[in-house]
């Protein structure tokens, strides 16, 4: 891969969707680590540095896919609060979401999203997806330089 180490931040609430995620992320050989969010809070905790993962030392996530659905801060809150922040706003976020509401990909296209992909519900078209994305954002893309995304 382009990248020395590539991480990704997932943000999903849905136990099947996560571990349906999770196994095709790990099938494909994506990623070094994946870190998980639960929830919009946590995932906005994480990229910022703040609460249980104030003292976190390692880089921005390499692409965060996040789910819209999401309790106490929806997806495209935390979308908005990363591409209106300086040191955030650079890492592609996409949104990975069962919603098929097309304001919602507006929505998210409007607050700057890099992609926007409705997921599938069959596990093997679902997997081809990841593998899709992963090879693009991760292999394919070009990341902005280091000093874009510093914290």
């Amino acid at each position: 891969m382009g990248q020395s180490h590539v991480e990704i931040l997932l943000v999903e609430d849905n136990p099947d969707d996560l571990e349906m995620t999770l196994h095709a992320l790990r099938r494909e050989k994506l990623a070094d680590t994946v870190h998980v969010a639960r929830d919009g809070e946590e995932a906005l905790d994480y990229v910022f540095r703040r609460g249980q993962y104030a003292g976190r030392t390692n880089a921005h996530p390499t692409v965060v896919l996040l789910d819209l659905k999401l309790p106490k801060v929806g997806g495209l809150q935390v979308l908005k609060e990363m591409k209106e922040d300086p040191r955030t706003k650079a890492i592609p976020v996409v949104i990975l979401t069962s919603s098929r509401e097309e304001r919602d990909m507006v929505s998210g296209y409007n607050l700057g999203v890099n992609a926007y992909i409705q997921k599938p519900v069959d596990f093997d078209q679902f997997r081809e997806t990841v593998k899709t994305l992963g090879l693009f954002w991760l292999v394919v893309n070009q990341p902005p330089p280091a000093a874009a995304l510093e914290a």
